[in-house]
């Protein structure tokens, strides 16, 4: 294998080449456009470049907001296209490749698929590669939240008992890149989310798809969400099941019965009651099919539940985390902080168990994983003030669950939301904000709506609002929290809102509350000396 930046004789080879006789098809002349240029984007470049295919990646934005991902392709031999995506990147195109964040329904994806150009996606790529290699274990873990957690702490319980896992997908470095430097046998964990899922579709998709699934696939719930990309919940859920419409036979899916959804993927019996779904999801139809494809195909569900102890697969039996029937780790001895993590944790002893692992590797985890950054991550305590990053909680979902993390009346508790919305409902969210916000503040794109929403929810229940302020900015919203905070407050960032109406994504969000944190306590520290040594002067 050649360096990432170079080769001999120009072939470029961080990735496997692929083989010329892959479903009959070599890339090796042939056009490939790779439309976004972020980490997957980059690795796609990578790829494709030792394939020897002719690269060309274009971007929405314009050159000087893309130094660092230009930078990041080095010498490779690819045409940059930037600025938008013109109609002429399909000519003589061969084969389109899509960044997360680049929907099928765009026009130019549109055209592809009218004049028959395949799409193809890094996490496709990499289970069909998967598959070609002999790599493996796959598992492959999406849901509406928790997806990361839930990946993370599954990558590292098997970690515990294996020399080297392989964690990847819509989470860290893209192994699309690493396929080179992975052995067979060593385990592969993939997150992935409904964006790339929505190419596992062999109306739409280059490549073999039959048997390509994972041999262990896990959903954890599927609640509303991305619904400013996907039309409705149908389209959305659908996207998430194509996880399980291509797994060979025998393969094991891992399923919340917590939640309505996933619980109806559960043999009747299995799940306890079945709650009704709202009507305007239009999934009933679409859970049946799906419930009748994991019988044809021979799959074994495993579940794990918080609320119902079980016969199999992982549950809380009373304050004991359990799997297999074996007890894991009492639920006081958890870093990890809420009710919603708990989940999370039964659901990676199930994955994991289902991969290999023993009980010893998840108590191990459980008693000593923190959690993963920008999910109620403490950044500082100071004076009496804890601000906690919670960034990744770009739907209202997953901002009413760090709100759960936090008895009501236990703590003053300032709530920072905000963000770009994906019309999404708010009604449940307000509901928590009343029962445990102190203080309100609103910001960015959303937050008046917010603010609004939760007083109007006020006035109906007939009980008192937070107190509430909008501002613009998240510097505005975190000066104005370290005002009004005081002695036991918490300051929590839980936006419920995407971080596009003003960052790149929820990290680089969460990475400017880190620093604006930092810049407050440094500040104010420093203001204390100067004070201090002025006291002192003086009494002198």
């Amino acid at each position: 294998m050649s360096e990432p930046n170079g080769g001999k004789n120009g072939v470029y080879s961080v990735a496997p080449v692929l083989d010329q006789d892959f479903v009959g098809q070599s890339f090796a002349g042939k056009k490939v456009v790779i439309l976004g240029l972020a980490r997957q984007g980059t690795a796609l470049a990578r790829f494709f470049a030792a394939a020897q295919a002719r690269v060309v990646v274009s971007d929405l934005a314009p050159a000087e907001k893309l130094q660092n991902e230009r930078a990041a392709l080095g010498d490779l031999p690819v045409e940059l296209v930037l600025g938008g995506h013109p109609a002429s990147l399909l000519d003589d195109c061969a084969l389109l490749c899509l960044s997360g964040g680049v929907p099928p329904q765009s026009a130019l994806v549109r055209s592809a698929v009218e004049r028959g150009i395949p799409l193809t996606n890094d996490s496709l790529l990499t289970l069909q590669m998967a598959r070609l290699l002999g790599l493996g274990p796959t598992l492959a873990i999406t849901g509406s939240s928790g997806k990361t957690t839930t990946t993370t702490l599954t990558g590292k319980i098997l970690a515990a008992g294996r020399p080297a896992v392989h964690v990847g997908g819509n989470i860290g470095t893209p192994l699309l890149d690493r396929l080179a430097t992975i052995q067979p046998g060593a385990p592969l964990v993939l997150e992935l989310s409904s964006f790339q899922l929505e190419l596992f579709d062999p109306l739409l998709a280059w490549g073999p798809l039959d048997d390509l699934g994972p041999d262990v696939a896990a959903i954890l719930n599927i609640t509303p969400n991305h619904l400013d990309r996907h039309p409705g919940m149908a389209a959305y859920a659908d996207a998430k099941l194509n996880l399980l419409r291509h797994m060979r036979p025998g393969g094991k899916v891992i399923v919340n019965l917590d939640d309505p959804v996933t619980a109806r993927l559960a043999p009747p019996g299995l799940g306890g009651k079945r709650k009704k779904l709202p009507a305007g999801w239009g999934l009933d139809d679409l859970l049946e099919r799906t419930r009748a494809l994991i019988d044809a195909r021979g799959l074994e569900v495993i579940p794990f539940s918080s609320r119902t102890p079980l016969t199999r697969g992982a549950w809380l039996e009373g304050e004991m985390l359990v799997c297999q029937g074996e007890p894991v780790v009492a639920r006081q001895e958890i870093r990890l902080r809420g009710d919603h993590n708990v989940g999370n944790l039964l659901a990676a002893c199930a994955i994991s168990q289902a991969a290999g692992a023993g009980t010893a590797a998840m108590a191990q985890v459980a008693r000593t994983f923190t959690g993963v950054a920008h999910r109620l991550e403490i950044v500082a305590e100071h004076d009496g003030v804890t601000w906690i990053n919670d960034s990744i909680a770009t739907s209202p979902e997953r901002a009413m669950a760090g709100l759960r993390s936090f008895e009501a009346g236990k703590q003053t508790l300032i709530l920072l939301a905000g963000g770009k919305d994906k019309n999404l409902p708010w009604d449940a969210f307000a509901n928590e904000a009343l029962a445990r916000v102190s203080f309100l503040i609103g910001f960015g794109h959303s937050g008046s709506m917010i603010v609004d929403v939760v007083q109007e929810r006020a006035r109906f229940c007939q009980q008192k609002a937070p107190n509430c302020a909008v501002v613009q900015r998240l510097e505005e919203a975190v000066e104005l929290a370290a005002r009004v905070a005081g002695p036991n407050s918490i300051v929590l960032l839980s936006p419920g809102g995407t971080s596009f109406d003003g960052y790149k994504d929820f990290e680089q969000r969460g990475e400017h509350f880190r620093q604006l944190v930092r810049r407050h306590i440094e500040g104010k520290s420093l203001g204390e000396k100067i004070n201090s040594e002025k006291a002192d002067s003086e009494a002198a």
